[in-house]
């Protein structure tokens, strides 16, 4: 009894976020055990392994993994890039909110695969079109958050650096960028989802061309290989989960001065 008191205990929270997946797991398991579904559309679990240590023995799914994560934070330091600039800008600048606000506010309620059609007209299928859709959704919440940061700033804090004599230069690197990080930090974690569910979608959408998990997707559906689409999609939503993850140390790490509960 004195030595099952010692063994660590883990906190009940800990072990709630895994019941729903072993039970999906259970029932998935027992369903095709018992040959109750057709295992041609709903394969078994072990199968699905078989599959996946195949295609990961042959090379295809790390390289596939490695061309989408290319695309992906090619497109990610592309949009978000132009994304702190414009919203800075829109920010800072009334003359700008003027001209460009109205437009940006119209084009950002278009629909992001709207744009797919022209981009692959403009650009075709290959990278080019498919790190510029990227950048385009990584683009809009960095923009829209780093502007409402920026306009967070309050008169009072303006009028306080003006008596402290800051130039245009320190108040923008020593006031409204250290007032608009928390805001800038969602956009930028936003964008990084956004641009992550972008990068499957343009490979799926915009044809096979070259590599990427999205390719492996189409493979598996133009073989009728559903062993092979689960595989991809498995991995698309852990590389999801990973990016979300570490997104939020990320800025958890960078907004420490914020203090906890901030």
């Amino acid at each position: 009894m004195s030595i099952l008191r010692k063994l660590p205990k883990l906190p009940v929270t800990d072990l709630r976020g895994v019941v729903l997946p072993l039970a999906f797991l259970a029932l998935w398991y027992g369903l095709t055990a018992l040959q109750l579904v057709n295992t041609k559309l709903i394969v078994p679990p072990g199968a699905v392994v078989a599959a996946a240590w195949q295609v990961i023995g042959s090379g295809q799914l790390l390289a596939g993994l490695q061309a989408s994560l290319a695309r992906d934070l090619a497109g990610f330091v592309a949009g978000s890039g132009a994304g702190i600039l414009f919203g800075l800008l829109l920010g800072v600048s009334p003359w700008a909110r003027r001209l460009a606000g109205p437009t940006f506010h119209t084009l950002k309620q278009i629909s992001l695969f709207a744009w797919l059609p022209l981009l692959s007209t403009w650009l075709g299928t290959g990278d080019a079109a498919k790190i510029l859709f990227i950048a385009l959704s990584a683009f809009y919440p960095v923009a829209l958050n780093t502007f409402e940061g920026v306009r967070g700033v309050t008169q009072a804090q303006l009028e306080v650096a003006h008596v402290l004599g800051f130039s245009r230069r320190q108040r923008a690197w020593r006031l409204v960028l250290p007032a608009a990080a928390p805001q800038i930090a969602i956009g930028l974690h936003l964008a990084l989802l956004y641009a992550w569910l972008a990068t499957i979608g343009a490979e799926y959408l915009l044809g096979s061309s070259g590599h990427g998990i999205g390719s492996v997707v189409i493979r598996g559906k133009a073989a009728f290989n559903v062993e092979l689409i689960i595989v991809g999609m498995l991995l698309i939503g852990v590389v999801g989960m990973a990016l979300n993850r570490a997104a939020s140390l990320v800025e958890a790490r960078l907004l420490h001065w914020r203090g906890p509960g901030r």
